[in-house]
């Protein structure tokens, strides 16, 4: 069976707002299969370093078979990487303070994620309810579909999936227990809570988010890499995160927005950047990513350097 073919979201956007240079450091908090790794690392040249967290061992396998197969295509002109096989909640635990130029993280589930049965994240095709990034992770959403009394189950739904139905959903899961298949637990939400009128995604969709959001924590992972990400940036160094769905986006947008108040960073998006209409025909799976930029600014006796502010406003997005 062929490899799933794995494309980065939002690349060329990526690669803009990270402004990554020769010579430079940065981490993709999110490695995946390497997408937007392998394009980083082609700009920062043999002086630069690569910094590559991914929590799914699995993944980072194939990452590193990408990224030698591309120091062989480069020769000399392949950064030094470090592959870091831990979450990026770890961060801070791993990185100096003001040590990098770029930060990027894609929140997004990885198309060989999404595509693999026996992970469980997706109803496509029928698999195992697991939905763990990192396999040797202890609770699985089979655990979750299965254990959680029906009213907590209704607030998971509702909070994490945005879904409106949810007591209806989370009353038919707790009747139909146990459960523990992709497919069984996608045929019982369809049947008591069937396609909306005007949407063109699957019934389960929401429901199936909201078990991934749980199972992996993703929420509290990414408040913690907001947290961090400030501090491990040089001044002028770049974040760039892409977002799936409002929970996520709204994190974003708080912190970022927060931090621009107190003049720390200059917030490069005014709005989020979406996929052009061409990559969301080629791509699908760029529907939904949104984009948000921030440069740190240097703070001179509780003021931002002038020059720098001009340099930044450089690459705001109109």
């Amino acid at each position: 069976m062929a490899e799933p073919q794995h494309v980065p979201v939002l690349l060329e956007e990526s690669l803009e707002y990270l402004n990554v240079r020769r010579g430079g450091v940065v981490c993709d908090a999110t490695l995946g299969f390497a997408g937007h790794s392998s394009a980083i690392a082609r700009r920062l040249g043999p002086q630069g370093k690569l910094i590559a967290f991914d929590r799914d061992e699995q993944a980072m396998a194939k990452a590193k078979v990408r990224l030698a197969e591309l120091a062989e295509e480069l020769g000399g002109e392949m950064p030094t990487v470090e592959f870091v096989p831990r979450p990026f909640s770890d961060i801070a635990e791993v990185l100096k303070p003001e040590s990098l130029d770029g930060l990027l993280a894609d929140f997004g589930v990885s198309s060989m994620q999404l595509d693999q049965a026996h992970r469980g994240f997706s109803f496509r095709a029928d698999g195992p309810l697991d939905m763990r990034m990192d396999p040797r992770s202890e609770l699985t959403a089979e655990q979750v579909v299965n254990q959680v009394d029906e009213e907590d189950l209704a607030n998971l739904i509702y909070e994490y999936g945005e879904e409106r139905r949810s007591r209806r959903i989370a009353r038919a899961i707790v009747r139909a227990r146990p459960v523990t298949t992709t497919a069984e637990l996608a045929r019982i939400v369809s049947a008591c809570a069937p396609p909306i009128k005007g949407e063109k995604i699957h019934p389960a969709t929401r429901t199936f988010q909201a078990l991934r959001i749980r199972v992996n924590d993703e929420l509290g992972e990414i408040q913690s890499l907001l947290k961090s990400a400030e501090s491990l940036l040089k001044p002028g160094g770049r974040v760039v995160l892409i977002s799936f769905h409002s929970l996520e986006d709204r994190l974003v947008k708080d912190k970022f927005k927060e931090a621009a108040a107190d003049g720390r960073l200059d917030v490069l998006t005014r709005k989020p950047v979406v996929a052009t209409e061409q990559e969301s025909l080629r791509n699908p799976r760029s529907r939904s990513a949104k984009l948000r930029a921030a440069e740190k600014l240097e703070v001179k006796q509780g003021k931002v350097s002038s020059s720098q502010q001009r340099t930044s406003n450089k690459y705001r997005r109109r």
